[in-house]
């Protein structure tokens, strides 16, 4: 019984760790992209990339595109393990480039002057990692493409 019970559930956990993943990946790409949630949109994030963290331009697109982009399609489960792979390689790239110098822990405090360290970069790749091993799962536009086309 429990083991039919748990099996079951299972099908839950990829939308689940999508849809939440998606959309913390999508706030950040619209922060960046469209100016929303309080973000600098296009223009001040990419004068932020390219001047202060000296990230060539496209490059920052890149990276721009893979949040906004990689998010959406992560909520509707759309190509679910490539854009957890990139998103993964984004928040490596975000960890060793900008977080690292400030350590591991987050700054807790947001004291001044002081940044974030690597944790929710790790964690942020941990969980895209496991979606590139799991895939979008059964309620994904991947798994109905899947039904419709056998593979």
């Amino acid at each position: 019984m429990l083991g039919k019970w748990h099996g079951e559930k299972q099908e839950w956990a990829p939308l689940l760790l999508r849809v939440t993943l998606g959309v913390i990946f999508f706030a950040h790409g619209a922060q960046k992209v469209l100016g929303w949630y309080g973000g600098s949109g296009w223009a001040g994030t990419m004068q932020f990339f390219t001047q202060t963290l000296h990230i060539p331009a496209p490059l920052a697109v890149l990276a721009f595109l893979t949040e906004f982009l990689g998010g959406a399609f992560l909520v509707v489960g759309l190509f679910t393990r490539w854009a957890a792979l990139f998103l993964a390689g984004e928040m490596v790239v975000a960890a060793f480039l900008v977080h690292l110098k400030s350590g591991f822990f987050m700054n807790w405090t947001n004291a001044p002057n002081v940044g974030h360290g690597i944790e929710y970069n790790l964690a942020l790749v941990g969980a895209s990692l496991a979606l590139v091993l799991a895939g979008g799962g059964r309620f994904s536009l991947d798994g109905v493409m899947a039904k419709w086309t056998g593979w």
